[in-house]
């Protein structure tokens, strides 16, 4: 058993490892986390032992989640439940034994394991009588299957801006589009700390990519997230918001199901915007998509950012101004492009075309076999300039693709190499390109104060 003064040590010494990350020392976190992970590492009680980066990396995304107490060992919080039964086998098991109150513990057992849901070698017997004594459910008769006890709820905020910020998605009204109606929704960033509504707008659909339009606007006009605190959508559970948040060196974190409370504040910032804006509007009288938005605008940052906020005792804007200094920006903006684009992977063919989205790409004939990343705006697809997509291997840019022309093709003879998939190793490599440090590369370089008084 671990007493405080052990586990106050191995805080310590996790933060000894990551605080040169934190201290912006380091300008590749991957590889110096790598470079620490070579050998194994002292940690108090515990002696040497090896850790993987992703761990170390863990650590970081503990901290900034939760200071310095977040890093010390926790007490266990499994206790009285099977540490071999996860949370979804439970609740199988639960509505197994409420559909069958009167079938004995050891046929519900041989019936799930025939089912396939249980293995003998992973959950025994006797493993499987104990989940249902902690339960309290060998006796259930037919009744209701039991609830968790109700966790406790307190109100929480966080003392500086940009500590966390909270997103979600709002269903706005319907707008006249050509000879049709389509609805509108309006994806919306607040600041925790002052209530501050980072950026908002309504668009046409709720897909990811108009949320990565909105955290993109977000994060250029008021900086970088240290936590961005989003519901268990689809979208929010995307891959590619992971590569974002982590380029930026910002946490993701996802609220638990079922429990909206946690979102409270974004919440009634919606309750906001249909009682005081959407309440007042005819939309019969919107004429197009930005108009709407115009609108909007105008009322948020006439009404909302600057009424008298009662739980901040000022107005979400002054709350913000008070602690402009805080504020982390990528200082290049073609860094910030950079981060949001989208990742797909991509098997290039044996003409050296690859597709994305609905269109065909050509590339240098030694990619043909290869499975390249590939890097895009999806305004490039839609655009009719030639913008080329950007091609990685193992991290690394290595070319380009440009959209296929068929009639220059037509008169183009292609010159054809044998067994393209053995062609030299360093061909790719001559065409590499550093790849900026997009993690390390922020500062307050812009003028923020000039900004917010655009706004007002």
């Amino acid at each position: 058993m671990l007493d405080d003064s052990i586990r106050e040590a191995i805080a310590l010494k996790k933060f000894s490892l990551i605080s040169p990350v934190l201290n912006g020392q380091v300008e590749n976190q991957k590889a110096y986390f790598k470079e620490l992970c070579q050998a194994p590492i002292e940690m108090p009680y515990y002696g040497p032992r090896k850790y993987s980066y992703k761990t170390l990396q863990h650590w970081l995304s503990e901290y900034m989640r939760g200071g310095i107490d977040a890093l010390k060992p926790g007490y266990r919080t499994d206790k009285g439940k099977s540490r071999k039964i996860n949370a979804e086998l439970a609740e199988k098991i639960i509505q197994k034994k409420a559909d069958n109150p009167q079938m004995p513990v050891t046929v519900l057992y041989e019936t799930l394991v025939g089912e396939g849901l249980i293995l003998p070698k992973q959950v025994s017997l006797s493993t499987f009588y104990r989940f249902l004594e902690d339960l309290n459910l060998k006796t259930l008769e037919g009744c209701n299957i039991p609830r968790e006890e109700e966790k406790e709820l307190k109100r929480f905020s966080h003392e500086y801006i940009n500590e966390l910020w909270q997103t979600d998605v709002m269903y706005g009204p319907y707008i006249q589009d050509g000879k049709t109606k389509r609805q509108t929704y309006l994806f919306a960033f607040i600041d925790d700390a002052s209530r501050f509504c980072v950026h908002s707008q309504f668009y046409l659909s709720q897909n990811f990519e108009a949320m990565r339009l909105a955290f993109k606007e977000a994060v250029a006009k008021r900086g970088i997230p240290k936590m961005l605190y989003t519901d268990n959508g689809r979208i929010y559970r995307s891959q590619q918001l992971e590569y974002i948040c982590a380029a930026l060196g910002c946490s993701l974190i996802h609220s638990q199901p079922f429990m909206p409370q946690g979102r409270g504040k974004i919440e009634r910032f919606f309750n906001t915007v249909r009682m005081r804006f959407l309440s007042r509007l005819d939309p019969k009288s919107i004429k197009s998509l930005e108009d709407l938005n115009e609108r909007y605008f105008n009322w948020l940052n006439e009404d909302y950012q600057h009424k008298h906020h009662s739980a901040i005792g000022m107005s979400p804007f002054d709350f913000f101004m008070s602690q402009i200094s805080r504020i982390r920006q990528v200082n290049d903006l073609n860094q910030l492009d950079e981060i949001f684009l989208v990742r797909v992977s991509r098997k290039v063919y044996h003409d050296a075309t690859l597709q994305v989205g609905n269109y065909l790409y050509e590339t240098d004939q030694k990619f043909a076999g290869m499975r390249l990343e590939v890097r895009y705006d999806p305004e490039w697809l839609k655009s009719n300039s030639n913008i080329p997509l950007k091609l990685y291997y193992e991290g690394k840019k290595v070319g380009q693709a440009y959209r296929v022309n068929f009639h220059d093709n037509a008169h183009l003879k292609r010159r054809h190499t044998e067994n393209t998939r053995k062609s030299d190793t360093n061909t790719y490599e001559e065409l590499s390109e550093p790849v900026p440090d997009l993690s390390g590369s922020l500062s307050t370089s812009l003028s923020f104060a000039s900004m917010m008084k655009e706004d007002e």
